[in-house]
């Protein structure tokens, strides 16, 4: 979906401040583009202290056409295991030169140019800042999959706005359906740990499914002790997993009581990993300390409110039924209602009160109602459709063999000098 005419520099500091203006929160911490010039120069004006990350996806995905054939069938799993496989920086640039000199592509200027900018895209490189794991922009392909699905080029702006409201209504019932299971439904644990009980408790369905796979995974991991002082721990944790050994340095600092990995899972992604979850059973700890529990994760979320830069409460101004109005009086009507409960004054005060309110909206719903959206003008403004613009990157579609005949014009019988046939088919001839 484009929101934009023309994709140059102006167009998306543009978007970039009109995006930090309906995100009072401050500015983002991490943002994924592709190779884009114009996005780029915008991202470093609008966003100066933002993390602006490449995406990986477009990136690899270009190995297979700007490599030789033979040289990619026989080395690309070596590119993905120097890629994917390594935790910090010294060892990608170790594994990547190792394969580069095998291939005999130590001069290849692309492979070059991504080296140079390995900053940018190798996720050994941008660990360090939160991304919620992801490492390309597969959320918005996902986005532009998803509405594809309701929408098409040829849509008038009526039959788009229509349409995109029937995606966005489709797409918050599998997210009620979500939050339900969330709030009536406890995941049952594959591991009778208390910490696996605790987080079932505490993370949405799908957060606790990650999070128990590393905590299955660290009991295949194994701690030896490196170095010990006065201030911190330092450990080896050794990970035995498809017949290959690989080795992460788990620090524990005691005065902060604080445990960090060389993997930086926990940074990068937000959930705590399998070598610092082993090192918790090593020491014996039953319960997932506060610190290592984000509030993003959790099921009661989204019951929290959403101020603004001036600490003001955002009113939600979308429809009644949606679930943060629905959640925020249902809690307040039961909380009224078990306190009535108690007597049965409260029960007969909490009756005439909810009739009389149940009088009040049914005036308030019945009542006159201004047709006049935004104004009292009287006269009468049509909307017409966007002008259509060429997306970027958008390839040339094959002319076929009917749309060649017509671009040459409308062919004439040379025969009868009639149009709508050829002499094949010329009546003048076929006739008996």
């Amino acid at each position: 979906m484009r929101i934009l005419s023309k994709e140059t520099t102006e167009s998306f500091v543009w978007m970039f401040e009109e995006f930090k203006k309906a995100m009072p929160g401050g500015e983002p911490k991490t943002i994924i583009t592709d190779q884009d010039a114009a996005m780029a120069i915008a991202i470093s004006i609008a966003f100066p202290t933002t993390f602006h990350r490449l995406c990986i996806w477009h990136i690899t995905s270009k190995f297979s056409v700007k490599l030789p054939c033979d040289a990619y069938n026989e080395y690309w799993r070596e590119f993905q295991k120097a890629i994917w496989d390594t935790d910090n920086k010294d060892e990608f640039d170790a594994k990547w030169n190792i394969v580069v000199t095998k291939a005999g592509l130590t001069d290849h200027p692309w492979l070059s140019s991504m080296f140079d900018l390995r900053e940018s895209w190798v996720p050994a490189y941008a660990r360090q800042f939160f991304a919620a794991g992801m490492s390309s922009s597969q959320r918005a392909e996902g986005s532009h999959g998803f509405f594809k699905q309701y929408i098409s080029r040829r849509n008038s702006l009526m039959d788009f706005i229509i349409r995109f409201e029937r995606a966005l209504s489709h797409q918050r019932e599998k997210e009620l359906v979500a939050d339900h299971v969330d709030a009536f439904e406890v995941a049952q644990c594959l591991l009778p740990m208390p910490m696996n009980k605790q987080m079932a408790t505490l993370y949405t369905r799908t957060m606790f499914q990650k999070f128990e796979q590393e905590l299955i995974e660290s009991t295949a991991c194994f701690l030896e002790l490196k170095t010990e002082d006065a201030c911190k721990v330092v450990f080896n944790v050794i990970e035995r997993k498809n017949w290959e050994t690989r080795v992460a340095e788990v620090v524990y600092v005691k005065d902060s009581d604080h445990a960090s990995c060389s993997c930086q899972r926990f940074e990068f992604v937000g959930i705590i990993c399998k070598h610092i979850l082993a090192l918790f059973r090593r020491d014996q700890i039953e319960y997932m300390p506060e610190k290592y529990i984000l509030k993003r994760w959790k099921k009661t979320t989204k019951c929290g409110l959403v101020s603004d830069a001036n600490g003001k409460e955002i009113k939600d101004c979308a429809d009644p039924g949606l679930l943060i109005k629905r959640s925020t009086m249902s809690r307040l009507a039961s909380d009224v209602v078990e306190d009535a409960l108690m007597s049965e004054e409260g029960c007969e005060v909490l009756s005439e009160t909810l009739k009389s309110l149940q009088v009040k909206l049914k005036l308030l719903k019945d009542g006159p109602s201004n047709n006049e959206v935004g104004g009292s003008s009287s006269q009468t403004q049509y909307m017409k459709d966007p002008k259509r613009v060429r997306c970027k990157g958008r390839s040339k579609g094959v002319t076929g063999a009917k749309e060649k005949a017509m671009k040459r014009g409308i062919r004439h019988c040379r025969e009868c000098g009639h149009i709508g046939h050829d002499r094949r088919q010329c009546p003048a001839l076929n006739t008996p």
